[in-house]
């Protein structure tokens, strides 16, 4: 598990790398086919024919990638110490705290909230009207709401480990409280992914801790009833831009108006759309596709030369999976996806074995985190999900979001260590005696038996 993360921030680092330090485009000629030089005088420079602009060397532009590489180092170094701080002490002493450590994420968001509607607070950062960030010195900022989802795993773990009302329908009351907090406060920000991902988070551990499938399911229900009504019209377009896609549906919005406010809001908007709400997915496709099998190799192909017309927006962040395609093809893909698959696997055989409520919860939490998130962030990047803004994690660019993956996978690291050891079989659930289950349809005194561990 902890090579498989270390190898996915690797492949991070050298992606971001890439995109910031493209190699020459095709156009430029292999040495061997370079002019000889002119100290044999057989060709004089005045003598030389004139070389085409079209034909000379393309060197990559300077981006506004290029020295991330070298920050992301550094976020990946701090994680790393997270992981060493985490594994300090036992998992269980975060129980008890769980609360204040998910109230402090809370009063953080609320902080960003009062910065967007009410006043100006000087350490909260914002970029193009979005408030998701606090400033803590030294050039560095936080995103409270990447730290909110380890903070919520935590607390509701705690909740749910020996409780036994939520397999009522009044019971998931306490549990949806906690998450929908969180979910308004984010959405404010906006921040439209980190809040999509914590309801499945929620519906997984509910489900593994016991709550009814009927239950589940009917609450579900009303929750995509209600989310056209509380989404904004530019996350309803995201949506919608997986439908537009489709080249049938294109023409058919393009020829009934009625429908084409349904998808867009305004029909106009369609003659622009392939060049503005649908850019990003159409080349994120365009992307994937061009690399092929093998891809185009380290730092090469068209999408990594920082050109006008083929430059895919948020390549370092959102749509690095794109980057990753293009440069090392399904294959390489196929190796990312297996990294993942297997510190999820991981996190779900901690969980099955382990015999702690609190720790087995908090890791199917942390596997249905990554599940949620890799599943996410590449089906958007193919087009089959609408874009929601919701990184890969340990790869994509960030700080904060590096910080909390990797304090989740010293989590699951020390729920691993600290595994309670038991060489008893579990203790009947009522205490019966092997008499009592003899005896099961005689009425006789149930004696409770003695816990051995």
């Amino acid at each position: 598990m902890l090579t498989a993360a270390v190898l996915l921030v690797c492949i991070g680092i050298f992606t971001i790398y890439a995109i910031g330090h493209p190699a020459p485009s095709s156009t430029e000629k292999p040495a061997s086919q370079q002019p000889e030089a002119q100290s044999q005088g057989s060709v004089t420079p005045t003598s030389q024919p004139a070389v085409d602009s079209a034909t000379e060397p393309q060197v990559p532009k300077t981006n506004k990638y290029s020295n991330k590489w070298e920050k992301q180092i550094a976020y990946a170094c701090a994680g790393l110490v997270c992981i060493v701080l985490v594994n300090l002490f036992n998992y269980r002493r975060l129980g008890p705290i769980s609360y204040f450590l998910y109230g402090i994420v809370l009063f953080l968001l609320v902080i960003i909230l009062v910065d967007k509607e009410l006043f100006t607070i000087p350490f909260v950062h914002d970029r193009k009207g979005i408030h998701r960030w606090i400033k803590v010195g030294f050039g560095f900022m936080i995103q409270p709401s990447e730290f909110c989802k380890i903070a919520f795993i935590l607390a509701l773990a705690w909740y749910l480990r020996f409780r036994s009302n939520y397999r009522t329908f009044k019971g998931l009351v306490g549990p949806f409280a906690l998450t929908l907090l969180a979910m308004g406060l984010i959405l404010l920000e906006p921040d439209l992914g980190t809040a999509v991902l914590l309801m499945p988070v929620l519906f997984t551990m509910l489900f593994v801790a016991g709550a009814k499938v009927k239950h589940l399911a009917i609450i579900l229900c009303l929750g995509i009833a209600v989310s056209p009504l509380i989404m904004r019209p530019y996350q309803r377009a995201r949506i919608t831009s997986v439908l537009l896609q489709n080249d049938k549906i294109f023409v058919a919005a393009q020829n009934n108006k009625r429908l084409a406010k349904i998808l867009v809001g305004d029909p106009d908007k369609l003659r622009t759309w392939k060049g503005e709400d649908g850019f990003q997915l159409l080349h994120a496709k365009r992307a994937i596709a061009s690399g092929g099998l093998t891809g185009y190799g380290f730092a090469k192909g068209p999408y990594l030369q920082n050109q006008d017309y083929l430059n895919l927006p948020e390549a370092d962040n959102d749509m690095v999976f794109p980057m990753i395609a293009h440069q090392f093809g399904i294959l390489g893909c196929i190796l990312v996806l297996g990294l993942y698959i297997t510190i999820i696997a991981c996190a779900i055989e901690l969980a099955w074995l382990n015999t702690d409520p609190f720790g087995r919860l908090v890791a199917v939490g942390i596997a249905a985190m990554f599940a949620v998130q890799v599943l996410v962030n590449v089906g958007m990047t193919l087009g089959l999900m609408p874009i929601t803004g919701l990184t890969l994690p340990l790869i994509s660019y960030g700080g904060s979001s590096m910080v909390a993956n990797l304090i989740a996978i010293g989590l699951l690291n020390n729920i691993g260590r600290h595994r309670p050891f038991s060489v008893a079989k579990k203790p009947f659930e009522y205490g019966q005696t092997n008499h009592n289950i003899m005896n099961k349809n005689k009425a006789v005194k149930i004696t409770p038996s003695i816990e051995r561990s």
